[in-house]
């Protein structure tokens, strides 16, 4: 059974009761964020690069140590291009059914891997993303206890699943709203249709006006809010344009 209709559900009800997590931008800013999780992968992370440098699009990847591991040269080339890097623990494994010694396990593993690869320093990789969105209220707990940030979504279009690039990019643009974080695959299950996916989808969010920021920016736009600082308008055109 596909969850595409659900996910809209998941994302109202668990925002305002998990508020430490990142799960969306600014809704008053057209700024964006695309993400992608399970790589790298040797085929398809290269063919998604080559979209966002035709578009010169900022984007933020989560890592599977393992697949860092397996391709430590796309690892390598990924970071090189300044992407954002995030951990999606090391094997797939959901965290909720790790104990708390095993998820700091797959953790730090994973950011050995990045660091062996792409020379990026553990305390540079501290965004996770739950494997298939799965966390409880202890497992936020352990990371914020380990200084990990969590990083949620608020656009899911289930592209693992490949129901075709059609059905994700308009399932993806019926949802997509000012803030929007946006979650595809360029691994081992969507992967095959991702340079493809972004390749419709990139110039219809421009048309629309939307500019692509990395999570880490989302969370500093989070941080001006709640701060009362400026707005990161001009330096998202600055820096990520």
């Amino acid at each position: 059974m596909q969850l595409a209709p659900l996910f809209p559900i998941f994302y109202r009800i668990l925002k305002p009761t998990f508020p430490n997590c990142l799960w969306c931008g600014d809704a008053n800013s057209k700024i964006i964020a695309l993400t992608f999780d399970d790589g790298p992968h040797p085929q398809y992370t290269p063919q998604l690069l080559k979209v966002l440098d035709r578009y010169n699009i900022t984007a933020s990847f989560f890592w599977l140590g393992a697949c860092v591991n397996r391709s430590p040269s796309i690892a390598k080339e990924v970071c090189d291009r300044g992407y954002w890097i995030g951990l999606h623990g090391y094997d797939h494994q959901n965290f909720p059914m790790l104990s708390p010694i095993d998820l700091k396990h797959s953790l730090e593993k994973t950011q050995a891997a990045i660091y062996n690869a792409c020379r990026l320093s553990p305390e540079n990789v501290r965004d996770v993303r739950p494997p298939n969105g799965l966390f409880t209220p202890a497992t936020l707990k352990l990371l914020k206890q380990w200084n990990y940030r969590p990083v949620m979504w608020s656009v899911v279009p289930e592209d693992w699943v490949r129901p075709g690039v059609t059905t994700v990019v308009q399932r993806t643009l019926q949802q997509v709203c000012n803030g929007s974080l946006i979650v595809l695959h360029d691994g081992a299950c969507g992967g095959q249709d991702i340079a493809a996916t972004t390749q419709t989808l990139i110039p219809q969010l421009i048309e629309q006006g939307y500019q692509f920021a990395t999570v880490d920016t989302l969370w500093q736009m989070a941080l001006e809010r709640a701060g009362g600082g400026r707005s990161w308008e001009t330096k998202i055109r600055t820096n990520d344009s």
